[in-house]
């Protein structure tokens, strides 16, 4: 029990808070495959979801993943005044992605402290991008029990907004798209021998002043075919939908729904969209 108080005082440190109930913040550690594996060594003949659903940090997550998009909401919106809604909600979805979500717990060494069954132990889950951000959430939910707005307020202006937003603001003035997913994409599809990406608009819709472009990304295949659809994506021009296209095609293929495609290769872009518009799907 020592090491992990120990441990707890450690990530306290960087968190910039000291819990009033520990027990919450090791919840938030404390992946389903640990509370699953004691469930069954405590009954391994009785219904278990009961004590699984208790132990891990799931519902933390779906707490903290709210909680994070409020606060760097309200950051930006107190930033940027002359911003409208499309830039704000932009950036913000770079700002909650998994991606940079991960790259802050890289940061902070949350890595080191997470709770895994002995088989994810052996699996090398501990340094995978999902769990990592899936675990910052799940943290930022018991900071927010435990110390409330102004600890979780104190935490994203340090570690999630930090020198990010103000490098996205100066990349959204330029008139860039936030991070180049048409090229990780190619490095991708390149990587693998699986050819190459091709863009197609699909429809638009909209005034003039407000368009709204849906692009399809496809495998080009080696004949006259089309090729097979990867996915599709939205924007107020054909740049940034063809980018928001390429970001899901990833997002897909990092989740193993192409065969052939290992999701261990895919390149992470420095900048991304996030969980916008999954209808475009």
């Amino acid at each position: 029990m020592g090491c992990v108080e120990a441990n707890l005082t450690e990530l306290e440190s960087v968190l910039g808070h000291a819990f009033a109930k520990p027990e919450l913040l090791v919840r938030a550690l404390t992946h389903r495959s640990l509370a699953n594996e004691r469930a069954h060594e405590a009954a391994p003949d009785a219904a278990a979801s009961s004590i699984i659903a208790d132990g891990d940090n799931e519902r933390l997550e779906f707490l903290g993943d709210a909680v994070l998009g409020l606060f760097v909401a309200e950051a930006l919106f107190a930033a940027h005044p002359e911003w409208r809604e499309g830039e704000l909600t932009r950036v913000r979805a770079f700002l909650v992605s998994r991606q940079h979500m991960a790259r802050v717990a890289g940061r902070i060494g949350l890595g080191k402290h997470l709770r895994l069954s002995r088989g994810e132990e052996r699996s090398g889950l501990r340094k995978t991008s999902t769990v990592l951000s899936n675990t910052m959430e799940a943290v930022m939910g018991a900071l927010f029990l435990d110390g409330g707005l102004e600890a979780v307020r104190s935490f994203v202006a340090r570690e999630v907004m930090a020198t990010d937003a103000e490098r996205l603001a100066a990349e959204l003035q330029s008139g860039d798209a936030l991070g180049n997913y048409k090229s990780a994409l190619q490095e991708r599809l390149q990587a693998s021998h699986a050819g190459a990406p091709v863009y197609r608009l699909k429809s638009e819709s909209g005034p003039d002043h407000r368009k709204r472009f849906l692009v399809e990304v496809r495998l080009k295949g080696e004949t006259s075919q089309p090729g097979m659809p990867l996915a599709r994506g939205l924007g107020r021009t054909k740049k940034h939908a063809e980018q928001d296209a390429a970001r899901r095609a990833l997002e897909r293929i990092a989740a193993g729904e192409f065969a052939g495609l290992n999701p261990a290769a895919s390149p992470e872009p420095e900048a991304g969209a996030g969980r916008e518009e999954r209808a475009a799907r």
